[in-house]
């Protein structure tokens, strides 16, 4: 009994009637009563300010109470931060604010003589909470109703072992998903309003529906249309998972305690060198965990593998429990990465690059109200909400970074990592940023971090020391490393192991009392594992939603160019500056004359189809690579290759062809032209053929883009690959006949575009030559399609090449092999 007190006190002892938000809660005296943010907590607040467990609620000695239980936030009763506080008139308390928190009001109610009430009443918003030291039955239930009535939940104790629900399968069919509307009603973004279907084929017999969701239904870590399930399958939906037990269908929903388990991971390259050697360690729940080591120990290689982006050659990484790279294409969903370099377009407002990053990640059936509301909820949780309509660019680097974790905390992910999240930063700023990861890690998640600042490793929980090759020197708590090394600071820590090349750190490590206590004892032991062969994950349905990331995709870089006023000068400045250029040039007759007079017009037309290649060159060539670390992220989390490459295509295109048009027609001013040509007008054809010129030229440069991987090699390419163009036009150099440069020109954009356009002026007839006419300037309509026809080919081959080295640029995933389950 709580405080000594008797069963006969307790009876008749007031009710408390807690009411929040979304509902009315009756509390009988016998127990403490969770309040906080996680969903199997007692009473829930949802409110984004109030912490996993934020207070508690119990019948003490001078009457019922309530205690802060360390929240990030605060409890507060009249503009006051409150520790502990006695309930005896009706009060209402603010959680997570002083003035507009979530709002928890508290009333007295006797209950003497009072009847037992049923645990949910379903027709109305009262939910009684029994006293939790009376025999009750532990099963949680979720009742379906009938069609128009409503549907109530109640959730097991945090304490229990139980899952969080258990919905009782009555009817043929089952829909889950984040509309009210649904059987089951998963309150979380990353599962789209209709997400998916349980439907009863047979006596006993079960099969999951995807409903085209956008983040996926999953069996056993693999995503699915439909399956058939048995009662050892997992069913994911965001951060749901089902299991089928009878004619049940029992939930757990990950909430962010979870914990990690890292067991003999070993890295190998292709050419057999060790990067990562037999490293085991165990990561608790709401912990921060910090990695540190010399350069080259191999940090980066555990970050890639313990993510899972790059899997380790040999051994296992277990999410609660779960094999992660097995199930990676689920869990992926529920881990985020923050790495060295920003992952947000530095020219966007905070806000705003948030939205679209939101609008990303989110089904595409989220509303805009909906999204709004989750990055508010994380400006405000990170203090980022005054500097929301402030350029990236314009923060400080502490600001920046929190501004990268911010975009990661929109799904809620429960493991947390980062990369050198501190470099360059001074001190002060570098014990603010590890401050916040370890009040977000204490707050419900999980949050390892790669660094080599080692002032203020006493804010982690635990510490990794990586030594060179790869291998587990210590781990442990902070504050004993450097008794384990017997230095008295870090940085003569990392002399030793300079000193020392050849000491077995790892092995002497291996036999100290602290690996037994923080790494032998708390994994789990292998002798209980068995070992069974999972077949290799199926290739997923295609992706979801294209059409939507496109849109969004779009309207982001067009913002991103739209905020940036000298690149968006530049752009319109340099279609005028090389026109202007080009009409310099002295032309004779322009392009008309008597048969076989005009000897200028050919460097006129190599010159407006030089200009044309330099155009679409020059501003696609940098686009991917200087953005390879936001794509690399945004793969990650389910960016599609195909729409990230195609939106640079549309963007780029359009300017690139309003910029040819301009220089055509600056270019050409005062220019004489034949009347017709060979379909239509002469400039109607000339412009066409330079702008399908300047995207084949656009699609090579985002080809060199994506093969390169400093933005420092594309100004020498576009230089290569300009005056290569320029040659193979055929203006300079005669090219049939000529050897090698004839045969390359048939790759050269320039040579068939340039081709096109002597086709519509008839030039093999109005500029004399020596040598044979040139077989791809026939003043004919079969040629004219011919020379556009090869362009547009040589543009998707350009195209599919990018395209496939985008591709590559996936996690990679390990093949089938024995997992232990």
């Amino acid at each position: 009994m709580a405080n000594g007190q008797s069963l006969a006190e307790l009876s008749e002892s007031p009710v408390l009637v807690v009411q929040t938000r979304e509902r009315v809660y009756r509390l009988r005296a016998g127990g403490a009563y969770n309040v906080g943010r996680d969903p199997t907590a007692d009473i829930v607040v949802s409110d984004p300010r109030v912490s996993t467990l934020h207070a508690v609620l119990e019948q003490g000695s001078h009457g019922w109470e309530i205690e802060d239980a360390h929240s990030l936030n605060g409890t507060f009763f009249d503009g006051h931060r409150v520790e502990r506080m006695v309930i005896d008139h009706d009060e209402t308390f603010q959680l997570g604010h002083a003035q507009d928190g979530a709002e928890l009001s508290c009333s007295l109610e006797t209950s003497a003589g009072a009847e037992p009430e049923p645990e949910v009443d379903p027709g109305g918003d009262t939910m009684v909470v029994p006293n939790p030291g009376y025999a009750l039955d532990d099963d949680a239930t979720i009742t379906k109703f009938e069609p128009g009535l409503p549907r109530r939940v109640s959730r097991s104790s945090p304490q229990t072992a139980h899952p969080s629900a258990v919905v009782r399968i009555i009817s043929d069919t089952l829909r889950i998903g984040r509309a009210t509307d649904n059987d089951i009603v998963v309150p979380d973004l990353m599962v789209s309003r209709h997400h998916a279907e349980l439907r009863v084929v047979g006596e006993g017999r079960y099969r999951v529906v995807d409903l085209d969701s956008h983040n996926g239904t999953y069996v056993n870590g693999h995503r699915v249309d439909a399956a058939d399930l048995t009662e050892s399958d997992l069913i994911g939906m965001g951060h749901a998972t089902y299991r089928l037990v009878g004619n049940e269908l029992r939930e757990s929903v990950d909430t962010g305690d979870i914990s990690v388990s890292v067991q003999n991971l070993i890295v190998r390259t292709p050419e057999g060198k060790v990067l990562l050697d037999e490293v085991s360690f165990p990561i608790a729940q709401r912990s921060l965990v910090g990695v540190i080591g010399p350069s080259g120990a191999g940090k980066s290689t555990l970050l890639g593998a313990v993510t899972g982006l790059r899997p380790a050659t040999e051994g296992t990484v277990r999410y609660d429990g779960r094999d992660l790279y097995t199930d990676y294409e689920e869990l992926r969903h529920r881990i985020g990465l923050v790495p060295q370099e920003d992952i947000l377009h530095n020219q966007l407002q905070t806000r705003r690059a948030l939205l679209y990053a939101a609008e990303l990640r989110f089904p595409g059936d989220t509303r805009s109200e909906e999204r709004e509301h989750r990055v508010d909820e994380v400006l405000d949780e990170l203090g980022l909400t005054r500097h929301a309509d402030t350029r990236i660019d314009r923060l400080s680097g502490g600001q920046r970074k929190r501004v990268s974790v911010a975009l990661e905390l929109l799904t809620k992910p429960s493991l947390l990592f980062l990369d050198e999240p501190t470099s360059g930063l001074d001190p002060g700023l570098d014990k603010t940023v590890m401050e916040m990861l370890s009040e977000l890690a204490h707050d419900g998640r999980t949050v390892i971090v790669v660094t080599h600042s080692v002032a203020n490793l006493d804010t982690c929980d635990r510490l990794l020391v990586l030594v060179p090759g790869g291998k587990l020197a210590y781990y442990g708590p902070p504050e004993e490393g450097l008794r384990e090394f017997g230095q008295r600071t870090w940085a003569e820590v990392f002399q030793a192991f300079d000193r020392e090349e050849d000491r077995d750190w790892a092995g002497e490590f291996r036999e100290s009392p602290r690996f037994e206590n923080y790494i032998a004892d708390a994994l789990p032991d292998d002798a209980e594992s068995t070992e069974v062969q999972r077949p290799p994950a199926p290739p997923p349905p295609a992706s979801q939603s294209k059409l939507s990331q496109l849109s969004t995709l779009c309207r982001r870089y067009l913002a991103v160019i739209a905020s940036d006023r000298s690149y968006l000068a530049l752009l319109g400045v340099m279609p005028l500056l090389l026109g202007g250029l080009i009409a310099a040039v002295p032309s004779g007759e322009g392009f008309t004359g008597a048969p076989g007079t005009n000897t200028d017009a050919p460097t006129k037309l190599m010159i407006l189809m030089f200009g044309a290649c330099f155009v679409g060159t020059g501003n696609s060539i940098r686009e991917i690579v200087k953005e390879q670390t936001i794509y690399s992220r945004e793969r990650a989390a389910g960016l599609s290759a195909g729409v990230y490459l195609m939106s640079k295509v549309l963007v780029l295109g359009v300017i690139t062809i309003l910029q040819t048009a301009v220089l055509f027609v600056i270019g050409t001013i005062g220019e004489s032209f034949p009347p017709s040509g060979i379909f239509t007008s002469v400039e109607v054809e000339l412009i066409l053929a330079m702008a399908l010129l300047g995207i084949a030229s656009l699609a090579l440069g985002l080809l060199v883009s994506v093969s390169v991987n400093t933005s420092e090699k594309t100004l020498p390419l576009l230089i290569v690959l300009s005056m290569a163009q320029l040659v193979l036009t055929g203006g300079l150099v005669r090219l049939p006949g000529t050897p090698v440069l004839h045969e390359l020109s048939y790759l050269s954009p320039s040579r068939w575009g340039y081709g096109a356009g002597a086709a519509s002026l008839d030039l093999d007839t109005l500029s004399p030559h020596d040598g044979g006419p040139d077989p791809l300037w026939k003043h004919t309509l079969g040629t004219w399609l011919l020379d556009m026809g090869v362009v547009a080919g040589l543009t998707m081959i350009f195209l599919a090449l990018a395209w496939y080295r985008l591709y590559q640029m996936r996690p990679r995933r390990r093949g089938a092999r024995p997992a232990r389950i």
